[in-house]
């Protein structure tokens, strides 16, 4: 079987960079994992369409330092981008196929890479975790009932028109789904603090004036107690004592950290499960690096994932 330099893990704008970065910069043997049917899942499943995106997230300025030119776009012309690195570079690239544990024989200094796609391991010499926490997106802490999943989402998937929806959350996602489902839908945003400061601030310019117009009704400040099936709509109750009727939930909380496929791979944790690694992105095991949302605050930043592939893959070099 063939031994891989690097085999990346996710085939979101990190895993991408990490790839063409690799080919760039003379590494021919390189393998992209991902375990949905195509790349940038989360960009294809999370962002509404023509949705903006930007190289300054949130307005944070980023300077690139690797070879990819990103540029502000949407959500299509980003996919497009992507799909033409990937073509251009002729990665070689797996869908729909999910790696299920990654383990280091030591006395050969190869990683097993174990995947759902074939009955083999993949060999590596390093490996490169570029998975997101979307992936994995965050549910309320009460019992969401069985009988209400068709009308409680975490994307705008299965939303139609004319519905009466109510909105949790108070990040960008959150604030683009009311706006976006507000010009055929009675929307409400609900979100826990009586004010909206973590998100883009064009996002909050836009959601407030949404607010100011009537346009999206706010319940600011209150959080959900329960959720009850009402003959297919949904009944929340607030802990404020006050309860409405809905036709569906949408959910835009974030994601959580897969503990559980770290563990898999041997990464050790801190106290409160974010991965350990050094400021070369490496974590306790040599040759496993890590990077995107799961390692960084990075809050959905393509640039910042852009440069931490570029820094991995430059290390990686200097170790050759």
């Amino acid at each position: 079987m063939d031994i891989y330099d690097i085999i990346i893990i996710g085939g979101g704008p990190g895993g991408i960079g990490a790839a063409v970065e690799a080919k760039l910069l003379g590494i021919d043997r390189v393998l992209l994992l991902e375990k949905s049917e195509n790349h940038s899942s989360t960009i294809r499943k999370f962002y509404k369409d023509r949705k903006r995106v930007d190289k300054d997230w949130q307005g944070r300025k980023v300077e690139l330092i690797g070879n990819i030119l990103f540029n502000d776009g949407t959500k299509e012309s980003t996919l497009n981008y992507f799909d033409k690195l990937l073509s251009e570079h002729k990665i070689d690239s797996r869908f729909n196929c999910e790696v299920l544990e990654v383990r280091k024989d030591e006395e050969k200094d190869l990683f097993e890479v174990h995947t759902s796609c074939f009955n083999k391991p993949f060999l590596a010499k390093n490996v490169i975790v570029a998975i997101g926490k979307m992936g994995k997106p965050n549910k309320p802490s009460y019992k969401i009932p069985p009988s209400l999943k068709k009308v409680v989402n975490f994307n705008l998937d299965k939303c139609g028109k004319g519905e009466k929806i109510l909105v949790v959350g108070g990040g960008n996602s959150a604030l683009e789904y009311a706006l976006d489902l507000s010009d055929s839908n009675d929307v409400t945003l609900n979100y826990r603090r009586d004010r909206i400061t973590k998100a883009n601030p064009l996002n909050i310019e836009a959601i407030n004036k949404a607010f100011d117009s009537g346009k999206v009704r706010a319940k600011l400040g209150m959080d959900i107690e329960s959720l009850e099936d009402r003959e297919g709509r949904v009944k929340v109750n607030f802990k404020n004592k006050e309860s409405e009727m809905f036709d569906r939930v949408i959910y835009a909380i974030g994601g959580t950290t897969p503990v559980e496929f770290l563990k898999k791979c041997s990464i050790k944790l801190d106290e409160k499960n974010r991965p350990i690694f050094n400021e070369n992105y490496e974590t306790n095991i040599k040759g496993l690096f890590i990077t995107g949302d799961i390692a960084f605050d990075s809050g959905g930043s393509i640039a910042l994932a852009l440069n931490q592939a570029y820094k991995i893959v430059d290390h990686i070099l200097d170790k050759k």
